[in-house]
């Protein structure tokens, strides 16, 4: 049986299978830290998933979904917390302006 490339000739690219298996690819650390930060500090998960983005990019790991989650929900905290704060200055303020006749 003979090669079917020539010799000189461009090898086909390998497959990612090893015998058979798929091979796992490698998930970036900052990802997963990023989406569970997002549910504790929100500051946090935007810095890390910014961070892991860049990685990601960078070295082509795998998590680009871990790291868009983490960063839309860090947002999405921390909006949430600046709403929050501003309503309780407000209702302090109401409070204080208007006080209970009792």
């Amino acid at each position: 049986m003979t090669d079917p490339t020539p010799y000189g000739a461009a090898q086909p690219e390998p497959t990612p299978y090893a015998a058979g298996a798929p091979v796992a690819q490698k998930t970036n650390v900052l990802a997963i830290v990023s989406l569970v930060l997002a549910f504790v500090v929100s500051l946090g998960a935007v810095i890390c998933g910014h961070i892991a983005l860049g990685q990601i990019k960078r070295t082509g790991e795998g998590g680009r979904g871990l790291a868009l989650a983490g960063l839309i929900l860090g947002y999405i905290g921390i909006v949430g917390g600046i709403i929050a704060i501003i309503a309780s200055i407000a209702l302090a303020g109401a409070a204080a302006t208007y006080p209970s006749g009792y």
